[in-house]
């Protein structure tokens, strides 16, 4: 067993050596990356991602990427192609081939097959001279020095520099084509991500209450506006239903450490009057860094004529996961 008080050592080379890695691949960039990259923007079908072992996993999360950013695409593993799975390749698909050594017998057999139904392919390769190197329409070095593994053996560099060549492949296509958050949440409906995409403020305010008092109305009214809408806040209102003013329940204790005798006092007497306010079509993301940025855990909502129609509390936001 290696000496423990290494571990730290250990992890840190690593992350060195891989990051040193990856920031060479930079010097690998040449024309034909920029081709590929036009080629597949320019085509009528889908990207067909391919590998075996340690590349076919590679493959797969780089098909993720690929869906996820408005390219189609499809995974193929390399070994199954040549045994019935080449069927998944259509007339106007481009495949991608990834393989360290691009000469793997698999690879091999498969590449020719490839070529002979006229689709283009794209080699993510260590080796430019390599077999698929060489055949390949497009070559995208992905060479990297050694391993992150002490006995330069098992694939952790290397299939990190492929991911990011993936990753470079997915990004320069994403931008080519516009792609915005609008198209990404369309692609993202579910989970905490997909709801920063699309829910709006109005989505959080439908079911709470509308807390509002106007100016003149008695503290002691006040207090039981707050407990009753249960938002710790309400707005403060001018006879033309316009926002002047708001008080939280943090008011309310300040007013009352202040003083014991509150008959005489209303509600203009202790609202804040800059209160923050957000429009009803904003996205909840929006609410959320509102709320962290001021330190606060309520704003108002306004419609598009600036009129009040209610409130977001912070629970509203981490009810729906948006934190």
């Amino acid at each position: 067993m290696g000496d423990l008080k290494n571990i730290t050592a250990i992890a840190k080379e690593t992350i060195l050596s891989e990051s040193n890695a990856i920031a060479n691949l930079t010097n690998l960039i040449n024309s034909d990356f920029e081709k590929a990259v036009k080629f597949i923007l320019n085509s009528n079908g889908r990207v067909v991602v391919t590998g075996i072992g340690k590349s076919a996993n590679i493959a797969t999360k780089i098909v993720a990427t690929f869906n996820s950013t408005g390219t189609p695409a499809i995974f193929m593993h390399a070994a199954d192609a040549i045994h019935g799975d080449l069927g998944i390749i259509q007339k106007d698909d481009v495949v991608i081939c990834i393989s360290k050594s691009g000469n793997t017998p698999e690879i091999k057999v498969l590449v020719p097959l490839i070529k002979n139904s006229e689709n283009k392919i794209i080699a993510i390769t260590g080796n430019a001279d390599s077999f698929l190197g060489k055949q390949a329409d497009f070559t995208l070095n992905t060479y990297v020095e050694k391993e992150a593994c002490p006995n330069n053996l098992a694939p952790t560099t290397s299939t990190t520099a492929q991911l990011v060549m993936g990753d470079a492949l997915a990004v320069c296509l994403l931008k080519m084509k516009g792609f915005t958050s609008n198209d990404f949440a369309k692609y993202h409906p579910g989970g905490a991500l997909g709801k920063k995409l699309y829910l709006r403020v109005f989505d959080l305010i439908k079911n709470n209450e509308k807390p509002q008092v106007n100016l003149s109305t008695p503290v002691a009214n006040v207090i039981v506006e707050i407990t009753e809408k249960r938002l710790g806040v309400t707005a403060v209102l001018d006879n033309d239903d316009t926002i002047v003013g708001i008080i939280t329940d943090g008011d309310i204790r300040r007013m009352l450490s202040k003083s014991s005798d509150i008959s005489s006092l209303t509600a203009k007497d202790i609202m804040g009057t800059h209160p923050k306010t957000i429009s009803e079509s904003a996205m909840a993301v929006e609410a959320l860094d509102t709320l962290e940025n001021n330190n606060i855990t309520q704003i108002l909502v306004t419609d598009d004529n600036q009129k009040y129609i209610g409130v977001v509390h912070l629970h509203d936001l981490l009810k729906e996961g948006i934190f």
